[in-house]
């Protein structure tokens, strides 16, 4: 189980997708997408359908590359798909792009008119500086270079940059949703301020009760360890490779590069606390060979 006083990371995609992207989750899909997508004089989404809910296997959510999207048609029949991206990969652009192109181009069968395809709006939730402009919260269209003419309206692709958002120094979580949104977000927000927010929007508050049951459940408990691992940024995992006593592999016939991620999964599992048979099922090593990692690292501290 979690930790007492731990709170689990509200943008960990996996937990993401079970609180924001299930059936029954529309009213807090709905009060987030709103914060959104807000435009001056426009009408707020009456409601909003979810699609795409799928069963997640381990394998998927062990798979650091697996997309855990949340979809959903919007009552005006927009589609809306939203991914929290945790790490630079140096492409966010093009993917984004990519996963639009992918979701618009299911849109239409063979035969059909084109009129018929549906606008897609893309979210991308990103824990990572990514757009050279100062500001949290980026909206793109399709517009004419120099006469700022809207070719359609079919594409619009949001970034949401926590980071920026972090470093705002005027959030107003008493007038703005999308504020509210994104301090609820921020796994660093204190008990006090998550008690406010969840009391100002009914959303808000029944994100944080799926969150609040999905701590208390074993098997989702494991899960989102799970991709809490294989979220994690593995450029540190070099360093270990540097490191005097880690130069020989412990299972033959591993490559070195994934020896070393499964070397930094365990020291990064041991200090969060997590226990033996998760650390197993993490990395599919035997408790030997974790035993054998964590005893070189206490040697190499000791050196």
């Amino acid at each position: 189980m979690e930790k007492q006083g731990e709170r689990l990371n509200p943008l960990n995609d996996f937990l993401f997708l079970k609180y924001m992207g299930e059936k029954g989750d529309e009213e807090q899909l709905l009060s987030f997408l709103n914060a959104v997508l807000k435009k001056e004089g426009a009408e707020p989404l009456a409601s909003v359908e979810i699609i795409g809910n799928r069963t997640l296997s381990a394998e998927v959510i062990g798979d650091k590359s697996s997309i855990l999207d949340v979809r959903a048609i919007t009552a005006d029949g927009a589609k809306v798909n939203i991914e929290v991206q945790l790490r630079n990969t140096g492409n966010m652009g093009k993917r984004s792009l990519f996963y639009w192109s992918r979701e618009y181009s299911r849109g239409i069968d063979s035969g059909q008119d084109y009129a018929e395809l549906p606008r897609v709006i893309a979210i991308n939730i990103v824990n990572f500086e990514y757009l050279e402009i100062e500001v949290f919260h980026t909206c793109f269209h399709l517009w004419e270079d120099h006469h700022r003419y809207q070719l359609t309206d079919a594409l619009e692709i949001h970034f949401i940059d926590m980071v920026k958002y972090k470093r705002y120094r005027e959030k107003d979580i008493h007038h703005d949703p999308l504020h509210r949104w994104l301090t609820f977000m921020d796994k660093e927000t204190g008990e006090e301020t998550i008690k406010e927010v969840t009391a100002m929007d009914i959303g808000i508050w029944k994100a944080q009760e799926k969150i609040r049951h999905i701590s208390k459940d074993k098997e989702a408990l494991h899960e989102y360890h799970l991709r809490e691992m294989a979220l994690s940024d593995w450029t540190s995992a070099v360093n270990f490779h540097h490191r005097e006593g880690m130069q020989e592999g412990i299972k033959e016939g591993i490559k070195e590069g994934r020896l070393l991620e499964k070397e930094n999964m365990i020291l990064k599992s041991r200090r969060k606390g997590y226990s033996m048979e998760l650390m197993r099922d993490i990395t599919g090593l035997t408790e030997p060979e974790i035993m054998e990692i964590l005893k070189r690292n206490e040697q190499c501290q000791r050196d």
